[in-house]
């Protein structure tokens, strides 16, 4: 299949015990709107979950909602998860409350793209249409 047949697939994922994925179901939404498979996980997941899911389903992309104040801790985790499967090749975004000081840490840990309170869905699409085909074109 040619690269540009290729539909992009994510994974969305909340992890921890953070109960509200409004904004998860939004992006998963705006997403599949704009022509991806996206797997919506649902609440409560472990990071190893989350890793997990996205190996077997062979996404491009995970995205992750943490209002929890815990997002380093869940990027951390799943970044280790994903270096340690070799796998640190798909790419991992986000969005919820997260600090502007936390910003320069998560692209340090390898987070690709963060995206806050009020960020238009059309943002999310752009950032995937972009860096998605960029990733599979270094694939080989």
């Amino acid at each position: 299949m040619h690269i540009m047949d290729r539909r992009i697939r994510v994974l969305i994922a909340k992890p921890g015990l953070d109960g509200h994925d409004r904004g998860a179901k939004v992006v998963a939404r705006a997403l599949r709107d704009a022509g991806m498979e996206v797997i919506y996980t649902g609440l409560r997941q472990t990071p190893e979950m989350i890793v997990t899911s996205a190996l077997q389903e062979d996404v491009d992309a995970i995205g992750l909602s943490v209002l929890s104040g815990a997002h380093m801790h869940y990027f951390r985790e799943v970044t280790r998860l994903l270096q340690e499967r070799n796998a640190s090749d798909v790419l991992l975004f986000g969005g919820g409350i997260i600090p502007d000081e936390d910003l320069p840490k998560l692209k340090e840990l390898g987070v690709d793209g963060v995206f806050g309170p009020g960020t238009s869905t059309q943002d999310v699409v752009n950032f995937l249409q972009q860096a998605a085909p960029e990733r599979w074109s270094t694939q080989g």
